[in-house]
């Protein structure tokens, strides 16, 4: 029952942020266009800053003499949830099918994950640093390939293969090779201290992000409001949120992996997508609308089949609670 008062609370947590955002846009707290700014804070700034404090703070190849492992796992669940993410596209209508495709492919990988397992064993936990490691890559890719899942619909803008060399990526390297070569402790404390509390914001930015934009899509512009997005939403939900974990958990059961890399993985497969998809989407000129309807209703019902998905998932492999 742990696993499940824990999950809810970790959920609930990050949704609450979201309706504060909701709730400043609606009463116009602040100017909508303000969003356009604080996006780009949140992936520009506040999340490669994340990234190298996580790696500064908690890798050392000393302790961790396999760390290796973990993005080639990531790698092989990239790869599967790519396949799966395809497929299902072609069960949605095809104006909306690069949205349908980027909001189950690319999935909260990070901040959810971080959440549970705090909320599960604690701050001072074996799985915090494995989780870091496995996702070292992940945000790197999202923001380097998302523009190929739109393709023509890109208005003015060709591929530009200088993304690849986003923040996020310079973030990532930069933090592991200073774990690499153990240069961590000459990291001079004040400047730990401002990367950690500046990209602590990443996530209720992420989040006061999306309310707002929920507001602007669902409530200010309700009149484009269409009852036919409603079957397109319950199939995302029904594929992200149910049957990928069930397939992931099947695949575990296969593969048994010790359970630090099962746990993970079945983490990643049970969360929502990345609430900075509806970003992404307006960016690419696609429809922010819908994308920001598959990530709220993903969130909503995560608070059922996250809890549930690790119940299942302890049937199986351990939790040492």
């Amino acid at each position: 029952m742990s696993v499940f008062v824990t999950t809810l609370q970790a959920v609930l947590a990050l949704l609450g942020i979201g309706l504060l955002g909701f709730w400043i846009i609606g009463r116009r707290r602040v100017p909508s266009d303000t969003l356009t700014f604080l996006s780009s804070l949140a992936i520009d700034i506040a999340l490669p800053l994340l990234v190298v404090a996580n790696l500064i703070s908690d890798f050392s190849p000393q302790e961790y003499p396999d760390w290796w492992h973990m993005p080639l796992w990531w790698l092989g669940f990239a790869i599967v949830a790519l396949v799966l993410s395809l497929l299902a596209s072609f069960l949605v209508k095809k104006e909306i099918r690069s949205e349908f495709t980027i909001g189950l492919f690319y999935q909260n990988g990070l901040f959810f994950p971080v959440l549970i397992i705090v909320g599960l064993f604690g701050e001072g936990n074996p799985y915090l640093v494995p989780l870091f490691l496995f996702t070292i890559f992940h945000p790197s890719v999202i923001f380097s390939t998302f523009t190929l899942f739109f393709g023509k619909r890109i208005q003015r803008e060709k591929l530009n293969w200088r993304r690849i060399a986003n923040p996020v990526l310079v973030a990532t390297v930069v933090g592991l090779v200073i774990g690499l070569v153990s240069a961590n402790e000459y990291v001079p404390e004040f400047l730990v201290t401002i990367v950690t509390m500046v990209g602590a914001i990443a996530t209720p930015l992420f989040m006061l992000i999306l309310g707002g934009n929920i507001y602007n899509d669902l409530v200010y512009k309700a009149d484009d409001n269409k009852r036919s997005d409603i079957r397109e939403v319950i199939k995302f939900v029904a594929i992200k949120n149910v049957i990928f974990p069930l397939i992931f958990l099947a695949l575990l059961l296969w593969l048994r992996p010790n359970s630090t890399v099962a746990l993970i993985v079945m983490l990643q497969a049970a969360v929502p997508p990345i609430t900075a998809i509806p970003i992404l989407v307006e960016r690419c000129g696609g429809n922010q609308k819908i994308a920001s309807k598959f990530v709220v209703a993903s969130f909503i019902f995560s608070i059922f089949s996250i809890p549930a998905s690790l119940y299942l998932f302890s049937r199986f492999f351990p939790i040492p609670l």
